[in-house]
């Protein structure tokens, strides 16, 4: 396997894990809100999810999806509803960094889940797969769930350690309620255009 193949399994995994999306929203809010820490369940539970997503997709599942869309239009549909609910926990968190053990805050299941039920987490993969995979041998598509597993550990974190530096800049409990609001909104109006392409596609 050549070095530009993996430069390119770099390139692919970096631009897809770091650019803005639900889980790294997800992130970045629950990490202003409680710190890094706290947050670090919800970034291991979506790696994890989101890795193994790709290693069932590139063993197999892809080919299931192919022959059957609609199964993919229930993913859609679920996962939208999902991203509405993790909205909701973010637009109705309290604008402080420590909180009672009473607080809702997104843990590793929901990490996890979020992956699998993201509509983009599967285009993600599906995408990785055709572009990865080898007919006569399965060594590529391992080499990229080990490349992607890494890359998106790094990313999500960053995306963590981003958050806990706003914390510091956004020092007033209106201004971090204010960030909360526009999190759990961007997420929700994600949410509802995913749902509305569902039913409006052809």
């Amino acid at each position: 396997m050549s070095l530009a193949i993996i430069l390119s399994m770099f390139m692919f995994s970096l631009s897809m894990s770091i650019s803005p999306g639900p889980v790294n929203l997800t992130i970045l809010s629950t990490s202003l809100n409680r710190g890094f820490i706290k947050t670090f369940p919800f970034i291991s539970g979506a790696t994890i999810g989101f890795v193994l997503l790709l290693t069932f997709v590139g063993f197999g599942f892809s080919k299931i999806i192919n022959a059957y869309p609609i199964i993919f239009k229930f993913l859609e549909f679920f996962g939208s509803a999902f991203i509405i609910y993790i909205g909701y926990k973010i637009l109705s968190s309290k604008p402080e960094i420590e909180v009672n053990h009473n607080s809702s805050i997104p843990n590793f299941i929901d990490g996890f889940l979020l992956q699998w039920l993201n509509p983009k987490a599967w285009i993600a993969c599906a995408s990785g797969v055709a572009l990865f995979s080898a007919p006569n041998t399965n060594t590529p598509l391992l080499v990229f769930i080990c490349i992607y597993f890494l890359i998106c550990y790094l990313s999500l974190a960053l995306w963590g350690i981003l958050g806990k530096k706003l914390s510091i800049i956004l020092s007033n409990s209106k201004h971090i309620l204010l960030f909360n609001r526009l999190m759990g909104i961007s997420l929700i109006f994600i949410s509802i255009y995913m749902i509305f392409n569902i039913f409006t596609a052809k």
